[in-house]
């Protein structure tokens, strides 16, 4: 009796500790960098979880500045129209870049040699020559440098990944299919500080090709562990060229690898949005959206469907979350896992090679 109560006091000493030493754990102090992206809303409306302190913004566009103020109910001393100043004056541990595709180099540039973390929203980057310069910054000065994208947080794909990588439940893949997109982003009701840059071939690096063909390419190289494609070849299309009178609006890439072939479905012309996902293997099948998947393991089986409620799988549905965590040193990223650095250039690599073959109308070889 005596030993059980002295073991209960050291139980309640031991938890009284270890919630002591979390109230005590400062949050992170996370910057802003750029404003324009119609994901904004995910950093700025979200529940304060103590992990970050939000300290500044970087943002030039003052109407952009006046509109998210008032929505947000943000502190006008913490915006700032000059990035190195921000930096400097507010001194962030991590940044999170919400601007054009384009400007990601510009914000690793300046956070890199001042150790500051960067997640930016996907892709990576522009094309090839960005995303090289952003990973030996990267390198040289430290920091982690995470893509985000919203496919990464649902359970639906962390369960997949499972059945697929660990039990292999499919076997020897054969043939992926990942379906992205919507109706279009002006038809979707996206502002125009979002679709200024969205729809420029220079700060997008293209249009559907970039802006959902991105999410096919790091899907199906986390699931393959980073396994080199063969070939690279896409058909684009200008649907709506009055709508979209600079960029493609309709994709479809074919990566061939040795033993499979991803069809990647990028469109701004769906009938309704779409994020879904068919894995083909020797042995079974996966098809999975947001909110469910369905297995079917042989052909004397019938399918099976789980909702999201269903699933029983450890995943972060909150990117902030796993950055925090990857930067306190609570997770370590794996090669060629969704947010990592390595997936993310290879994915910016098969978009370079789908957008020349585009123009060109033959496949090319993976270098």
């Amino acid at each position: 009796m005596k030993y059980n109560l002295v073991l209960l006091i050291g139980m309640v000493f031991f938890l009284n500790t270890v919630n002591a030493q979390d109230e005590n754990k400062k949050p992170i102090r996370l910057a802003v960098v750029g404003m324009s992206h119609g994901h904004i809303p995910f950093i700025l409306k979200r529940p304060n979880k103590r992990d970050f302190n939000l300290v500044g913004f970087y943002e030039t566009n003052d109407s952009l500045i006046f509109k998210l103020s008032e929505q947000f109910n943000l502190n006008s001393k913490l915006i700032y129209k000059d990035l190195e100043k921000m930096l400097d004056e507010v001194k962030p541990e991590a940044v999170v870049a919400f601007g054009s595709v384009y400007d990601h180099l510009m914000a690793v540039e300046a956070c890199a040699p001042r150790g500051i973390h960067v997640m930016v929203e996907k892709p990576l980057a522009v094309n090839m020559e960005h995303a090289k310069k952003m990973a030996l910054l990267a390198k040289k000065h430290n920091i982690h440098l995470l893509t985000d994208y919203e496919t990464s947080w649902y359970p639906s794909l962390a369960k997949s990944f499972s059945l697929v990588l660990e039990e292999n439940f499919v076997g020897q893949l054969k043939r992926v299919i990942i379906n992205t997109g919507h109706k279009g982003p002006k038809e979707i009701g996206c502002d125009k500080y979002f679709l200024e840059w969205l729809t420029d071939p220079k700060l997008n690096g293209g249009g559907a090709i970039v802006d959902f063909g991105c999410y096919g390419a790091n899907i199906v190289t986390a699931l393959t562990k980073g396994e080199k494609p063969i070939s690279v070849s896409a058909v684009t299309r200008q649907l709506k060229p009055k709508v979209y009178p600079n960029v493609d609006d309709d994709a479809t890439i074919v990566i061939s690898y040795p033993s499979f072939q991803c069809v990647i479905q990028a469109s701004w012309n769906w009938t309704f949005s779409r994020k879904d996902i068919e894995i083909y293997g020797k042995e079974g099948y996966i098809k999975l959206d947001k909110n469910q998947i369905t297995t079917r393991k042989s052909e004397n089986q019938s399918e099976e469907t789980k909702s999201i409620k269903e699933i029983n799988v450890d995943n972060y549905t909150d990117p902030f979350t796993y950055f925090g965590d990857v930067i306190n040193k609570n997770i370590k990223m794996e090669p060629f896992s969704l947010y990592s650095i390595d997936n993310n250039i290879r994915v910016v690599e098969i978009l370079d090679l789908a957008r020349k073959s585009a123009q060109e109308g033959k496949a090319i070889p993976f270098k």
